[in-house]
């Protein structure tokens, strides 16, 4: 059901691009004196991507976007997916890991994009199965990663790199790497034998070791007190210089969110799962769900950092060319605008 659900999510961006109706997951209606705007939000049915999944289920961001703009809610299976939709023009924001965005900005030219906030921090992890304890046990062993160049297959191959073992993108090397897609796949080949174990976001790295792994690396270890971006929110150019007001709604609904998940914890988790269930068919275990909120760290911080070193990872993996001028990617404005008068600190890039 969830392979369906992805494949019917991109169709649904395909469709809004073309400009025809499609049923969202989260809309205002039109107004009498103003033509509607939509708002074409990508993410991902993670734990990373928990802000998305609480903003449309409990309608923060229908209520902080307006009556005059509609959001249509697409969920994919993967970031890379995320960025050849921004790419084709199908989205004109998403929730995205560090690397599709690296991607989609270098690709572009650094006219595509701009990450507007962050979203989520932590929450990977390599999980492989028990008997394998140190780097060098890996060789000639097979691991998972959600897509070729996304966030955590970048993770993977670097950290490999770091311990002597070589990796391609076509799947050799002393590792090799398997994309598997989605997420949930991942989980039903480690259980079935058919792979060693993967590098793979919460919560499918906690059903990987409830079915009898063991986490080898837990990411935040490898990063200066344990902050690295895992989840940005990104706006098109185009669409943040023609509708800035729908932006700064989308920006209201994201602060929310997070504020929701600090305040209410239960609730968030509570509110997540409901998310999850209706995209998926099959919510996540209680166990699961609490171990899952506890790996990330929620923040509207994009820890710019973490990114550009992130991109250097990429390079030093084969995935990408040199990439000049990250800073320009970040647009941070109008967060800080909303996060000052809501009494919390600014971030920076």
């Amino acid at each position: 059901m969830k392979r369906a659900l992805m494949a019917a999510g991109i169709a649904l961006v395909t469709a809004l691009a073309a400009g025809c109706s499609s049923s969202p997951s989260s809309s205002g209606s039109g107004s009498s004196h103003a033509s509607p705007v939509v708002l074409r939000l990508g993410f991902l049915t993670n734990i990373t991507h928990a802000p998305a999944l609480i903003g449309i289920e409990k309608g923060l961001f229908a209520k902080a976007l307006g009556m005059d703009v509609t959001l249509k809610a697409v969920p994919f299976a993967t970031g890379t997916q995320e960025a050849t939709a921004l790419l084709a023009g199908q989205l004109d924001a998403a929730y995205v890991g560090p690397n599709p965005t690296i991607k989609a900005w270098q690709t572009s030219g650094g006219t595509l994009i701009k990450v507007i906030s962050g979203a989520a921090s932590g929450g990977a992890e390599l999980v492989a199965k028990k008997g394998i304890t140190t780097p060098a046990q890996l060789k000639g062993q097979k691991l998972a990663t959600p897509s070729l160049g996304n966030t955590q297959d970048v993770a993977l191959r670097y950290w490999l790199k770091q311990h002597g073992l070589t990796t391609t993108p076509t799947g050799g090397g002393d590792v090799p790497i398997t994309p598997i897609t989605p997420n949930s796949d991942a989980v039903l080949a480690f259980a079935s034998g058919q792979i060693a174990g993967g590098w793979e976001p919460a919560p499918y790295d906690i059903e990987m070791v409830a079915d009898g792994g063991h986490v080898l690396v837990n990411e935040a270890t490898l990063w200066p007190k344990g902050q690295f971006v895992t989840t940005n929110l990104v706006v098109t150019q185009k669409f943040l210089a023609a509708h800035p007001s729908a932006v700064s709604g989308l920006l209201k609904g994201q602060i929310a969110a997070n504020n929701y998940i600090h305040s209410d914890p239960a609730g968030a988790q509570s509110a997540a799962n409901a998310e999850l269930t209706k995209l998926t068919g099959k919510g996540l275990k209680s166990s699961v769900l609490a171990a899952a909120f506890q790996q990330v760290t929620f923040t509207d911080d994009p820890i710019a950092s973490s990114l550009a070193t992130d991109a250097q990872h990429a390079v030093a993996v084969g995935l990408l060319t040199p990439v000049k001028n990250l800073s320009a990617l970040y647009d941070l404005g109008p967060l800080n605008a909303l996060l000052k008068a809501d009494g919390q600190a600014q971030v920076s890039s």
